[in-house]
């Protein structure tokens, strides 16, 4: 059963992405994925969202400390290599980096994941917010060359008022 996220959202891929359905590759527990087109030696880059509403009192910091707890139960080795606050008070956000060892369809893999949290008011209910996650998922060696695509995706998301163009 596919997830759905807990506000609307919209946004855009960047050239050299493609969306897939999330039970079909893994990933049964996200909203959406997408594929990079050129694999690292058998591992594909992936772009990952999901979220959930944020329980009254719990933090961004603390959504991510959870984040980095389910990685932990799944890899061998979790190192969290930068944090950092983004946004403004009204509409906050948060980054960060993790180094992780995984074995991955039975290859060990050196991963990197860059993490973002995006705090969202529910239109429906502004007394409610929403945490929206977005996940890069890279080998070590393809991060520079993925990063950056990243960044342009994060650029276009912006919640989905059903205004339409």
């Amino acid at each position: 059963m596919p997830t759905t996220l807990p506000v609307p959202i919209e946004f855009s891929l960047p050239d050299g992405w493609r969306p897939a359905p999330p039970e079909e590759v893994g990933a049964p527990g996200v909203a959406f994925i997408a594929l990079h087109e050129h694999p690292d030696d058998g591992f594909t880059a992936n772009i990952a969202v999901d979220g959930d509403f944020l329980p009254d009192g719990k933090t961004l910091a603390e959504v991510a400390d959870e984040s980095v707890d389910r990685v932990r139960q799944v890899a061998e080795s979790v190192v969290v290599t930068s944090r950092r606050e983004l946004g403004s008070e009204a509409s906050p956000g948060l980054a960060q980096r993790l180094t992780l060892s995984a074995v991955v369809n039975g290859v060990r893999r050196d991963l990197v994941q860059s993490h973002v949290y995006l705090a969202v008011l529910d239109l429906e209910d502004p007394h409610r917010r929403a945490v929206i996650r977005l996940i890069l998922t890279s080998t070590a060696a393809q991060e520079d060359g993925v990063v950056g695509d990243f960044q342009e995706f994060l650029r276009t998301v912006s919640p989905d008022t059903g205004a339409g163009a």
